[in-house]
């Protein structure tokens, strides 16, 4: 095995007294170390920031999209290397780990591309009769130094969220990685380290949830962007005091199959989006609503391909389905599912798990106060449901605690409408899952799924503070 994996603070690679391994979740075994930061190496790395903003503001709008252009370049130029590394730590499949790199590629594309597009704006202020010849001038100025929080199910891309951005406006950052998918960010590290960004720019301190209180308490951090489960997340905004939060918590993504829909387009999409990495993401396909004039060819052809879906070794080209990120993780969504049985719950197929692997699983006859239903599954696991009317289908979408993004199937523009306007949602994508993103486009949720928006230009938003220039000319 290779030498456990140092940790960035204040432009110095360190090492620690404490190591963590990094479990293969396919295979049970280790495929690395990583030295965990202390509480006096966060404080260190949270001086660094606080330091190096001085330099990162300052850093002209050139020199930021210059250096994420490198990034992109030596990301790309690595490529295969991070998506082994993705698959090795999180046992994503080789496929969704190769199309993460690309995406992280894009991400950081856009990043060089928006940090340009910081703009402003000349607001007239001689509106009143006794404003005089006054005008002025409005500009967006980094925030400060950002404490950036991220999880194991894409642990380069969701990092390339939170530094892109971050860069791109000139903010410095302190990255705690999710600890059962460290290295890939640690790797991230090297590159940006490498890069003309001013030394303690960026710091990445893994350590364990418990001991990053830190990160979300000390006043020289301006903001805090966390992307995770919502009872650690809402916990988190409890303590964060009066600097700014970004909240990203996940949902129990709905997808309503109207009867003008094209049915087998929609299943192909439905079957990657249900199933693809284990169903874990924040907006996998967890509860799909079908018109019941189409339901049973729905069910039957919905059913065939779920079947087919490959399950097994994530280092297969072919694989869709590989373990979930611990076995803890699959014996608990096991259990909802033995819940949801014994509540009158049928399943079609699929329900049993093996070590982490769970096999793709498709439940009728559900109710709302399910955990497979109410909660977020984060698992190879959906329910299926009828309607009768396009208005029930999206009462019954709401009919959830969650609000991240939803997908609708029609060619009805009456009800395109209709569910843009009345689903509670950060996001509506039509003739295509929940599951569709694209890097800069803005996304988020309204309820439990947080609040704030990512998304290159949101996030710089996010990150940055607007200042007014009132100008009295005399």
């Amino acid at each position: 095995m290779a030498e456990p994996l140092k940790f960035l603070v204040a432009g110095e690679w360190r090492a620690s007294g404490k190591k963590r391994p990094v479990v293969n979740p396919f295979e049970g075994r280790t495929v690395g170390e990583v030295f965990q930061a202390s509480p006096a190496d966060i404080d260190d790395s949270i001086a660094a920031a606080d330091s190096a903003f001085e330099r990162t503001r300052k850093l002209s709008s050139f020199e930021r999209s210059a250096i994420l252009a490198e990034i992109s370049g030596e990301v790309q130029r690595r490529k295969e290397e991070f998506a082994q590394l993705i698959t090795s730590e999180t046992g994503k499949p080789i496929l969704f780990s190769r199309l993460e790199v690309d995406r992280c590629i894009f991400t950081f594309q856009v990043a060089s591309e928006e940090a340009k597009r910081i703009e402003g704006s000349i607001l007239p202020l001689d509106l009143v009769a006794n404003a005089g010849n006054r005008t002025a001038l409005v500009r967006r100025f980094p925030l400060g130094p950002v404490s950036a929080i991220t999880p194991f199910n894409f642990p380069l891309n969701l990092v390339a969220h939170k530094l892109g951005p971050a860069i791109a406006a000139g903010n410095s950052v302190v990255l705690k990685p999710s600890s059962n998918a460290p290295m890939v960010s640690l790797k991230l590290a090297e590159i940006i380290e490498r890069t003309t960004y001013p030394k303690s720019g960026i710091n990445v301190v893994p350590c364990a949830s418990g001991e990053a209180n830190q990160l979300i308490t000390d006043e020289r951090l301006k903001l805090v962007t966390f992307t995770g489960s919502p009872g650690v997340g809402w916990g988190l905004k409890a303590k964060a005091g009066k600097k700014r939060v970004v909240l990203e918590l996940g949902g129990n993504a709905g997808v309503i199959v109207d009867r003008s829909a094209n049915l087998e387009y929609a299943l192909q999409k439905l079957v990657v989006a249900s199933y693809g990495n284990a169903g874990q993401s924040c907006i996998a396909v967890q509860r799909i609503f079908v018109h019941r004039d189409v339901v049973e060819p729905f069910l039957e052809r919905f059913l065939k391909m779920t079947k087919g879906v490959a399950v097994g070794d994530p280092s297969d080209e072919r694989t869709i389905v590989g373990p979930m990120i611990t076995e803890d993780a699959a014996r608990k969504v096991e259990g909802w599912i033995k819940e949801a049985v014994n509540a009158g719950a049928k399943v079609l197929c699929g329900g049993a798990r093996r070590g982490a692997m769970l096999q793709p699983t498709i439940l009728v006859d559900v109710k709302p106060d399910m955990n497979v239903c109410c909660q977020e599954v984060f698992a190879p696991v959906v329910t299926v449901e009828q309607f009768s009317e396009f208005s029930d289908a999206v009462h019954r979408v709401n009919l959830s605690s969650y609000g991240l993004q939803a997908g609708v199937f029609t060619n009805d523009l009456k009800n395109v409408f209709l569910a843009y306007q009345e689903l509670e949602v950060g996001g509506v994508i039509v003739n295509d899952s929940s599951a569709y993103r694209l890097d800069h486009m803005p996304y988020g949720g309204v309820k439990d799924s947080g609040f704030g928006r990512e998304g290159l230009r949101y996030a710089i938003e996010e990150m940055t503070e607007m200042k007014l220039l009132g100008l009295n000319i005399i």
